[in-house]
């Protein structure tokens, strides 16, 4: 029997958790909204994308709440609810805002493009608002089993989206590959989750990471079963983030899909994907840094050990997926490959573990939100016009459709890192990042480290000028061809599309002009990971 003080103090914790879970909690109510909404006649037939929009801006609102409320910072440990299974710090706030702004952006698209139509709405946008849900989780996860439990909420709904056109061969070929993918994944995640929890008898990360800081220093810095654990762990990530070597499944499943679905997966799964990475790289760093205070050369044991597995597999994503969008004529793959080389590019950030590496990153996500998802909504306005997602439909647009070729353009100079754009500002920043990790490491006695971090930011700079190829490659079609049909059926102009994408145009000008509030932002999210700088460690000692 609980005494009265004890049900007093368990409610008072229950109304505080759930302020904290105020984001997920709209979101939640929204999708059950949504299916009890088909019970009543008023909506038996109507299209819910309003009603989706009203949850998402709900959502925006509370997830712009708790970053700005200074109660909501704090290290993961003064933030954590729910048992500690999950946190909400600045951090999570900012990766939440990021991935609702991704969802109400695609709900906006689908209802300039008409996927879905009425009678389907419902059914969309609950898996929609599900798949969000499980990714704003990836981002607050504190315990091994949240981890697991956020990537399968993110990862189930996504499945039935890439096959949601009915009648589509194609689509439903990608959403089988997906679902067998992703549970190859998820099974070799669990495994090596089930293994450090096992090993460390906690699946808590920041008990896991003290833990681990622990068994490194009994094994002077190698331990062979932790590598196992947290390589497995790891394979999860590396399927939802489609880096090399498990990106098989990103070009098929995203010309399968739907543009605006695969819209949606290029930059909310990425967002999620990062985030919870940088989050478990940054707990095993704050971690390790008391133990190994004492020596500049093991001031960088994580930058030298994981994060050189991080930069090695990100530079192998970034130069696979540029090389392989050469030949591609489908604009949705190429944009796929895209996708993969621009995870590519954020791997190589995290990959130093430095506090300036991880805001550069996060400033990186919101440009690439903006222009990736810009890419697809053009794509899919012209595949409502012409039928076709293939590069010759896009031949000679500018003729017809001047406001989606010139938002295209700016799109695609974007996504090439092209200034004054956000693209070249993310990008950019993650480069001077790297640079300075790699000045660090060598002027604290580790050349050899400060080597590689050179060797990934060539690599980075390398694959942006190959990447120009199959970007300005489209933009020729675009602009100086002539249209092959004049008399043929010309692109849906209408207003409501036009000012969707000459705000994100304008947007991406903005991001690329105006630097400080968004690296403001973004440093006081990574900030409240609690993580000092591997290079003001190297300075101080």
């Amino acid at each position: 029997m609980f005494t009265r003080s004890q049900v007093e103090a368990l409610q008072t914790t229950l109304e505080a958790d759930l302020l904290l879970f105020l984001p997920e909690l709209v979101v939640c109510c929204g999708i059950v909204l949504l299916l009890f909404a088909r019970l009543l006649k008023a909506f038996d037939r109507a299209h819910l994308g309003g009603f989706a929009i009203a949850i998402l801006g709900a959502a925006i609102f509370a997830a712009a709440w708790q970053f700005t409320d200074p109660r909501g910072g704090g290290n993961a440990r003064e933030a954590a609810y729910f048992g500690r299974m999950l946190v909400a710090d600045t951090f999570a706030a900012f990766a939440h805002v990021l991935l609702l702004v991704a969802a109400l952006l695609t709900v906006l698209l689908t209802r300039l493009t008409g996927i879905p139509d009425r009678l389907d709405s419902g059914d969309f946008y609950t898996l929609l608002l599900g798949g969000t849900l499980g990714m704003m989780l990836m981002a607050s996860a504190n315990h091994l089993l949240m981890v697991f439990i956020a990537v399968e909420m993110a990862s189930l709904p996504s499945y039935a989206l890439a096959g949601f056109l009915k009648g589509k061969r194609r689509g439903s070929e990608a959403a089988l590959k997906y679902v067998v993918f992703g549970a190859g994944a998820s099974g070799i995640m669990l495994y090596g989750i089930s293994l450090l929890a096992g090993t460390f008898g906690t699946g808590y990360l920041p008990d896991l990471a003290a833990a681990t800081a622990q068994r490194l220093t009994a094994h002077h810095g190698f331990d062979p079963l932790l590598l196992t654990g947290t390589t497995l762990l790891f394979v999860g990530l590396g399927f939802k983030l489609a880096a090399v070597p498990f990106h098989f499944w990103c070009p098929d499943v995203f010309e399968g899909a739907a543009a605006e679905v695969a819209g949606f997966l290029s930059v909310a799964s990425k967002a999620a994907a990062v985030t919870l990475t940088i989050r478990l790289v940054f707990v095993l760093q704050s971690a390790t840094h008391p133990n190994y205070a004492s020596s500049v050369g093991t001031a960088f044991l994580l930058p030298g050990s994981l994060g050189l597995g991080i930069g090695i597999i990100g530079a192998l994503t970034v130069t696979f997926g540029n090389l392989a969008a050469f030949g591609q004529t489908n604009l949705k793959r190429l944009l796929a490959y895209s996708t993969i080389a621009h995870a590519g590019y954020m791997l190589l950030g995290v990959a130093v573990v430095t506090p300036a590496a991880a805001s550069a990153v996060l400033y990186y996500l919101v440009a690439y939100l903006v222009m990736n998802l810009g890419a697809f909504a053009v794509v899919a306005l012209v595949r409502n016009a012409t039928g076709s997602e293939e590069l010759s439909a896009f031949r000679g647009l500018v003729w017809r459709s001047p406001v989606f070729a010139i938002t295209m353009a700016l799109f695609l100079f974007s996504l090439l890192g092209f200034p004054p754009l956000a693209g070249f500002a993310g990008k950019f920043q993650v480069f001077a990042a790297v640079y300075q990790a790699g000045s660090a490491a060598t002027a604290a006695g580790r050349p050899d480290l400060g080597t590689a971090f050179y060797i990934f930011l060539a690599v980075g700079a390398i694959n942006t000028a190959i990447s120009a190829y199959y970007y300005l490659r489209i933009v020729r079609e675009m602009l100086l061809e002539s249209d092959p049909n004049p008399t043929g059926p010309e692109s849906r102009n209408d207003s409501t599309a036009g000012v969707y994408l000459t705000l994100l145009a304008a947007g991406l000008v903005a991001f690329g002009v105006v630097w400080n509030p968004l690296t403001s932002a973004a440093e006081r999210a990574v900030g409240s990971l609690g993580v000092s700088s591997s290079m003001h460690i190297a300075n101080t000692e």
